[in-house]
């Protein structure tokens, strides 16, 4: 990039950034060609305001005071193509895929390693996927917890609000398991890590990070769910949500999004 961009973590109530959204709404010209018009309206001046959930490492986290990850250096460049800054608000994960977190004017965009779904589609617009995830099974190493059926009468952690949890209360009946919810996938990696929880099931790749990091837990087991995550516009927010296709294309074809990706997983993407 040919600068740094500066992000603040804002913990503002969402009656402040609604209040903004009504005041302080910037109108931008992208000079491109554009879904509905070429005007990019912002709730803050000068600024990209992401709505996301902490921590989803290495998505989105915080270290030494400041947000990163992934999809951070991602929607950095959305920022530097429209010339403002990216700033984060730290917000649940279920008010951001209820679409609750448009709606009450708390971002721009939604960045949050969310996958897309039929049912989020109809309360917010997504991008092209940009990241391909399936479900994973989470445990203590040695723990002879190697898939689903090994959870009878057992308590499975989830996070709230996520696809995982959805793949695991589809089969619940079927292995005799337990649900235990997790405000966010902190607290549910915990949980795994100090026995609270036989087991957790959420995306692959924030558990094989976690994994890396923790000798005492594996991943026994992948569900094959053919997941995509995008990142989020109101519904019918056609200007912005062009201009963020346009951008992660063009970084997907001069190799910009190769050098993210391989920053943050250590390998470059596989090639489709």
């Amino acid at each position: 990039m040919a600068r740094r961009l500066r992000r603040a973590l804002i913990l503002l109530p969402a009656f402040a950034l609604a209040v903004t959204t009504a005041s302080c709404a910037e109108e931008i010209n992208t000079g491109g060609d554009t879904q509905a018009g070429d005007e990019i309206s912002l709730i803050n001046e000068g600024k990209l305001t992401t709505c996301t959930h902490l921590p989803y490492e290495p998505f989105q986290y915080t270290e030494n005071g400041e947000t990163v990850g992934f999809d951070v250096d991602l929607v950095d460049l959305v920022a530097e193509d429209l010339g403002v800054e990216q700033e984060i608000f730290d917000t649940s994960f279920e008010g951001i895929e209820s679409g609750a977190a448009f709606e009450s004017g708390q971002c721009d965009v939604a960045a949050a390693a969310m996958t897309i779904t039929e049912t989020r589609e109809k309360v917010m617009d997504f991008s092209d996927g940009y990241f391909d995830a399936n479900q994973a099974l989470l445990v203590k190493k040695d723990s002879g917890i190697t898939g689903l059926s090994d959870l009878d009468g057992k308590v499975l952690g989830v996070q709230l609000g996520t696809t995982g949890e959805e793949y695991a209360e589809e089969h619940k009946d079927e292995h005799g398991y337990t649900l235990k919810q997790y405000e966010d996938l902190g607290l549910l990696q915990t949980a795994v890590k100090t026995n609270q929880v036989a087991a957790g099931i959420n995306d692959n790749s924030v558990f094989y990070d976690y994994a890396n990091a923790n000798d005492d837990v594996e991943i026994t087991t992948e569900f094959e769910t053919g997941e995509e995550y995008g990142i989020a516009v109101r519904t019918g927010n056609g200007a912005l949500l062009s201009k963020i296709n346009e951008v992660l294309a063009a970084a997907k074809n001069d190799g910009r999004y190769d050098e993210i990706y391989e920053k943050w997983f250590g390998t470059k993407p596989e090639s489709k």
